[in-house]
């Protein structure tokens, strides 16, 4: 058998072809199912590519073919969500340490369940931002990433809204939600003013990516007095002193899926972090998520229509790249 993997190079997106990983301590062997494109990381990755081989994807689902023999709590057979690099990616087979897996419960799509890298995402960005029950928060920038995080935290019951320049963005997110979302700064700025009796909202997330920092200072003009700005996306963080100054507001960075990310003793290593002392690891997270999906708290139908095969995989990019698809993300069918 040969496992075939997506990776990137000269800035072209192509596919090598592998030997199947053998089983290791701690780890799952899965044969993959889908595994979900993330195109603001993935793009970023291609730009980057001329500088070397890089593997793209982080994010799939997969029925597990081998277990080692050391672990306990999974079986052969059991459909599986994975995330994290370089584990992850797109690939036929995929060896995962088991603190980045988590079994799929029956009622939820598999389509869905490739998402549950991203879902772990926005978990960890909302409670970064330490949100509080009956608190106000606008999303700014409606990826696929930026729509997750709107949607959890309106099951929360925050008092969410959203922002992005795209109108079909804005549009998608209110038509299936009912999420309150805005393309114009001015209709945005009228209803946090209405919405929150002229204080400003309890915090910004931002979602967007770019050289264009006007976003962090527009988000500070919107802030309450020590209110919070959470940055997601990949912006460069030049804002003004004298409006984060005025508001003695907070900045934050959320990274990746939460605690245990970039830790090797944690992920490659298997050592969990106690429960009592960490509650919401990456992988407890990426759980979180698919217990959203299944009590139908959260809907990721909208993002799993657009399914690829790996030999139109190259076009599918170019899509992507070149802004000529509509939809958020493209799922990798294997």
């Amino acid at each position: 058998m040969l496992n075939q993997v997506v990776t990137a190079k000269d800035r072209n997106v192509e596919l090598i072809e592998m030997d199947v990983p053998k089983i290791e301590k701690g780890h799952l062997l899965l044969e993959t199912e889908y595994s979900a494109i993330s195109p603001g990381t993935e793009c970023l990755l291609i730009r980057s590519s001329d500088q070397g081989l890089r593997h793209l994807g982080y994010s799939a689902v997969g029925k597990v073919i081998e277990v080692s023999p050391d672990m306990t709590g999974f079986s052969v057979g059991d459909r599986v969500a994975c995330y994290g690099a370089p584990y992850v990616k797109h690939a036929n087979y995929l060896l995962v340490p088991k603190n980045l897996c988590a079994k799929v419960p029956d009622e939820v799509d598999p389509k869905s369940a490739a998402l549950a890298g991203l879902g772990a995402i926005a978990i960890h960005a909302l409670r970064q931002s330490d949100i509080r029950f009956g608190e106000s928060v606008f999303v700014a920038g409606l990826g696929v990433l930026g729509q997750i995080i709107a949607q959890i935290g309106n099951a929360a019951a925050y008092q969410v809204c959203g922002f992005d320049v795209l109108e079909q963005r804005s549009r998608m997110l209110h038509q299936f939600t009912a999420i309150p979302t805005f393309h114009e700064q001015k209709d945005l700025t009228s209803f946090i003013q209405w919405m929150t009796d002229g204080r400003g909202v309890d915090h910004a997330i931002l979602c967007a990516n770019g050289k264009d920092t006007s976003l962090i200072d527009e988000s500070l003009d919107l802030l309450c007095d020590r209110g919070v700005v959470n940055i997601v996306g990949d912006l460069d963080l030049n804002f003004s002193r004298e409006k984060m100054f005025a508001k003695e507001a907070r900045m934050l960075i959320s990274r990746a899926g939460g605690p245990g990310r970039y830790d090797m003793s944690y992920e490659k290593g298997g050592v969990d972090y106690p429960y009592g002392y960490v509650r919401w690891t990456e992988g407890r997270n990426m759980a979180e998520y698919l217990r959203l999906v299944k009590n139908l708290r959260i809907d990721m139908s909208p993002y799993t229509t657009d399914v690829v095969c790996l030999k139109d995989l190259s076009e599918a990019y170019k899509e992507i790249q070149e802004k000529r698809s509509f939809s958020l993300t493209k799922l990798i069918q294997f």
